[in-house]
């Protein structure tokens, strides 16, 4: 499988230590409080909610949204509703994409994001992440409508997740998903900072939203998620508290690395670079109990995420004050 962030345990492994500030995932580490549960949340069989697509359709803009197991089963599920294609995913982006394209019979390419256009007339899917994971590089939504119109012309599929989005939905696709052929991948993991809640939301054309529920089978969500996820998706007043939060914070990381002699792209959730010693830098920052996500090719470089409280802040910034004194 394609290596993640999020692996504290290989962390331990490698390292020892136990005080582990993971920065390695990108997500919102003030996570959304869950409330508390219905009492037969564990008990009930997890019947789809009309209420939590409904949230859902609301928050993201879309028409029509199926909830599914986090949207990595819908990553996993798309390459098999098609017969063999030809695939272009933007490179660099989140890996989980090619991996599974590749593995179901098409014709899969990484294409650079600059180079996106003009592998759409000989490509039958494109897939793009939208902010990109990890570089941040956004495509303009005027843009991404036209590629769907392209592809959808002769049976395509435009793909566009959006698990970054949250932030900032200038570019988002989500409410033009009712035309066929456009699919939008939406994630609760990372602006909300519910990963381990394993939720996420795909919006599409009805009919495809038909045959991607039948691929996946019955009790995709649990019932537990799906009265967390819209307590989250409701929850105007914590949205809004939190985007400023994140704001300020991703300024302020982006602020401290570039003190450091760090220039880096990114969202306001995570910072990326494409660091000469990526190797070097994620050592130095593991034997000081800071977990980062090293990209070791495509291109190589680092990725950091925000620290969760101000001990960490110092922490942080302590270690990159190692980092630029050793390269002296």
């Amino acid at each position: 499988m394609p290596e993640h962030g999020g692996n504290l345990r290989d962390a331990a492994r490698l390292y020892g230590r136990d005080d582990w500030i993971d920065l390695s995932a990108g997500l919102n580490p003030a996570w959304y409080p869950a409330p508390a549960l219905a009492g037969n949340a564990w008990h009930r069989l997890p019947e789809p909610d009309p209420e939590l697509a409904a949230a859902a359709c609301a928050y993201y803009g879309a028409p029509h949204m199926l909830a599914v197991a986090g949207t990595q089963a819908a990553i996993q599920a798309l390459p098999r509703l098609r017969p063999p294609s030809r695939i272009a995913i933007s490179a660099p982006s989140y890996a989980e994409h090619a991996h599974h394209w590749a593995l179901h019979g098409h014709s899969a390419r990484q294409v650079p994001y600059d180079e996106l256009a003009g592998a759409v007339a000989d490509s039958d899917v494109i897939v793009v992440c939208n902010p990109n994971n990890p570089t941040g590089a956004v495509v303009s939504r005027a843009q991404l409508l036209a590629w769907a119109d392209a592809l959808s012309a002769r049976g395509g599929w435009l793909v566009v997740d959006e698990a970054f989005a949250d932030m900032d939905n200038t570019h988002s696709v989500a409410d033009q998903t009712g035309r066929a052929g456009l699919v939008v991948l939406r994630s609760v993991g990372k602006f909300f900072g519910l990963a381990g809640l394993r939720l996420g939301f795909v919006a599409a054309a009805p009919d495809l939203l038909k045959r991607l529920d039948a691929e996946l089978g019955p009790w995709q969500v649990s019932g537990p998620a799906q009265q967390v996820g819209k307590a989250a998706l409701q929850d105007t007043a914590w949205q809004l508290n939190t985007r400023a939060a994140l704001r300020n914070d991703g300024a302020r990381l982006h602020a401290l690395l570039a003190r450091h002699g760090i220039a880096s792209s990114g969202t306001s959730l995570f910072r990326w670079w494409p660091e000469p010693a990526p190797e070097a830098f994620h050592d130095h920052m593991a034997r000081r109990g800071i977990w980062v996500r090293l990209f070791r090719d495509g291109p190589r470089g680092i990725r950091l995420g925000l620290p969760p409280d101000d001990t960490a802040w110092t922490r942080l910034a302590g270690a990159l004050n190692d980092w630029t004194k050793d390269k002296q």
